[in-house]
């Protein structure tokens, strides 16, 4: 090996220390390049060696994988939670409908009650599907609750329809 000479376990505190060697230029008095870059002195003793180096940037690679998979399957969920939430908001305006109507003394098909009651339950089940973590997950509990409540409104609505003559 020649002055410089290094090999991939080789740190720049090193390769200093040896061209000291071979030179006699103090090691304080060095100027190191790594890929073009003039690096501080103080920073040149602290780094690793090219191996290390290696590892470290294939383990930060594998970390933005994982964490653009992650902000994916958050960005899926927020999108279900939202499709779910607009059905929810047709469904709520059947209800209210259905609630004015009995209100006003209206007889109502039973009909209409069970099925705004089973669209309900598939919206419900939408929900349910969707695997959310973090805010989406408070959104996706906020909107199930959101389901419940009209279905216990329907189901009331219901109750009092069939007392009216």
């Amino acid at each position: 090996m020649g002055i410089g000479a290094s090999t991939p376990k080789t740190s720049s505190g090193e390769l200093k220390k040896n061209i000291a060697k071979k030179s006699g230029l103090e090691t304080d008095k060095q100027m190191v390049s790594i890929r073009g870059k003039e690096k501080d002195k103080s920073k040149v003793e602290e780094t690793g060696t090219a191996k290390e180096k290696a590892e470290e940037t294939k383990a930060s690679k594998e970390n933005k994988v994982e964490f653009v998979r992650e902000t994916e399957e958050r960005s899926k969920a927020f999108v279900a939670i939202a499709g779910v939430r607009k059905a929810v908001d047709k469904l709520s305006e059947r209800v209210a409908a259905l609630e004015k109507a009995v209100n006003s003394g209206t007889k109502v098909s039973d009909e209409e009650f069970d099925v705004s009651a089973e669209l309900l339950m598939r919206e419900l089940l939408k929900l349910d599907g969707i695997e959310a973590e973090g805010e989406a997950k408070l959104q996706r509990k906020a909107e199930v609750c959101r389901v419940q409540n009209f279905h216990e409104t329907l189901d009331k609505l219901k109750t009092t329809n069939s007392k009216l003559s």
